[in-house]
């Protein structure tokens, strides 16, 4: 059994009840730059569930993971992880909570892919879990498919081996909360279902795991819920199946789509129409926390 408070005085996290509320934002307001980026934005996370933050380009998703991360201080309205503000916890005990994958991950010295997944296992130095630092990094870079190139230097890899790296180091962190900022963009085909297939095991483990997708099929395929952005604000949320309506969507992306079930798996596709007429625009969507 982990120790309550570690040598350094951090409180380690104790267990998590399947479908509790891990994080949630309330009334959550971002400005960056003079611009409100996020506005008056609720959201909920629960453990053992996989929720997808989409939307276009701008409406706010990797602000609101951020917020989410505590790395990111809201004007106005509340962050918690675990029940508590995110401003109480010290970095240290946020790092046994919550792991992030940023968009890019760039490095100033020549670590090996070996040294940079175990990175991820740092915040649990001093702790009963450090005895599971071993396993943790080998069965990451398993799990991610780069144990084949453990020892070369991360500088060397392609931009699809650092994203399978990157996400390696925080699988081997082995937090409750898993944020994940587009972790297939970099990635082939076979990688990105690899991806979330990881990420629907986390959940299916009891972890709570956030990702930002600009995929719509994956997000339909993967997510027990998705979180539709727009123009800083969350308009719709709930089950893909709900959400993902075609007249919303076309709104959101002003761009004409279609929602339709796979003929085989059912699995919802969403497609863009381009039968409609050139230059057809969506201007206007407003928020609906339920059915579109």
């Amino acid at each position: 059994m982990r120790r309550l408070f570690t040598a350094r005085g951090r409180r380690s996290p104790g267990p998590v009840t399947p479908g509790a509320v891990v994080a949630e934002a309330s009334g959550a307001r971002v400005r960056l730059a003079g611009r409100t980026v996020l506005s008056e934005v609720d959201l909920t996370v629960r453990a053992g569930e996989v929720l997808a933050l989409v939307g276009p380009n701008g409406a706010g998703k990797s602000t609101l993971l951020a917020a989410l991360a505590a790395d990111l201080p809201v004007e106005s309205g509340t962050v918690r992880l675990g029940g508590r503000p995110v401003a109480e916890w010290t970095p240290a005990e946020l790092a046994l909570r919550r792991a992030v994958l940023p968009q890019a991950t760039t490095l100033s010295f020549p670590f090996t892919v070996a040294e940079v997944v175990r990175m991820g296992r740092a915040p649990w130095a001093g702790t009963a879990a450090e005895d599971e630092d071993g396993e943790a990094v080998a069965a990451a870079m398993a799990a991610t498919e780069v144990d084949g190139f453990a020892a070369r230097p991360f500088s060397s890899l392609s931009g699809g081996e650092r994203a399978r790296v990157a996400l390696a180091r925080v699988l081997a962190q082995r937090t409750a909360l898993l944020l994940l900022d587009e972790p297939t963009a970099a990635l082939d085909l076979r990688h990105q279902e690899l991806v979330l297939r990881l990420g629907r095991e986390r959940a299916a483990a009891g972890d709570a795991v956030v990702v930002v997708l600009h995929d719509l099929g994956l997000a339909a395929a993967y997510a027990d819920r998705t979180a539709v952005l727009h123009e800083g604000r969350v308009v719709a949320e709930g089950p893909p199946e709900r959400v993902f309506d075609a007249e919303l969507l076309s709104r959101v992306y002003r761009q004409p789509v279609e929602v339709l079930p796979h003929p085989r798996t059912t699995e919802l596709l969403v497609l863009p129409r381009r039968d409609a007429p050139h230059g057809e625009i969506f201007t206007r969507c407003r928020p609906d926390h339920g059915n579109p």
